[in-house]
């Protein structure tokens, strides 16, 4: 079925209506633009970083800081999530360590970061992976647990009888829908991590925008933080394909 018009008209217009509004507010006095730049300055800001070479650089920093945090979350979450689902005596173990980890905010990691890795890549990591663990842990253990219990009798009749082919072949499948709802999740989670990991002097697209703050080159923040949405955009619309490829046997 094609997209009625209108459906791809007013995502549109609401977007054009945001930039005007937002161009109106600073240029007609409401807002200082030193404290809210209107979208018509962000160009010349852009270009300016562009060619120093520092957008480039805060970008690449970033993305290795994001892809390594989000990879070691990501496997650790779903690991923790598989055993603690397949195994009631890990859960009960476990019950109370999460219990009392799981509030604790990714930003009240910062100092242990700062210390045991100093300000440096390997800390910016580790705030990540802090962040994303959870998400994932929770799909998992979710995903896992609500397996259906038929498909592993099923398992045993076609030979299935090993637990890492019972894993592989019928437990994995069987929960990655679930799983992948939690490491989309994470995607965005992460973002979030790699700007409170940065923004205390770890190189990246955190810390350009805190040194730009500092100079009230609000500008300059407001490009960064346009550059975050866009990767992030592209990130989730590259996973979402990726998601409907992955489960196309569920079609």
């Amino acid at each position: 079925m094609r997209a009625h018009p209108a459906a791809t008209l007013l995502p549109l217009l609401g977007l054009a209506a945001f930039f005007l509004l937002w161009e109106a507010v600073p240029l007609s006095g409401l807002v200082n633009p030193a404290f809210l730049p209107p979208p018509s300055v962000l160009p010349a800001a852009f270009l300016r970083e562009w060619h120093s070479g520092q957008w480039m650089a805060a970008i690449g920093g970033s993305l290795g800081h994001y892809v390594l945090g989000l990879a070691i979350g990501v496997g650790l979450g779903i690991a923790a999530g598989t055993v603690t689902g397949l195994f009631r005596t890990a859960e009960g173990l476990t019950a109370w360590v999460v219990r009392v980890l799981r509030p604790v905010p990714g930003l009240a990691w910062v100092p242990f970061a700062i210390i045991w890795f100093g300000v440096n890549p390997s800390a910016a990591v580790f705030i990540i992976a802090i962040g994303v663990f959870w998400i994932v842990y929770f799909a998992s253990h979710g995903a896992i647990r609500g397996v259906d219990r038929d498909l592993l009798e099923l398992a045993d009749a076609f030979g299935f009888r090993s637990a890492p082919e019972r894993l592989i072949k019928v437990v994995w499948p069987a929960a990655m829908p679930g799983i992948l709802v939690g490491v989309r999740t994470a995607l965005g989670q992460a973002w979030m991590a790699v700007v409170a990991a940065e923004i205390f002097g770890v190189p990246g697209l955190g810390q350009r925008m805190m040194q730009a703050s500092t100079l009230l080159a609000t500008d300059i923040v407001v490009v960064y933080m346009l550059t975050m949405a866009l990767l992030y955009g592209l990130i989730d619309a590259a996973f979402t394909a990726l998601q409907a490829r992955v489960l196309q046997w569920r079609a």
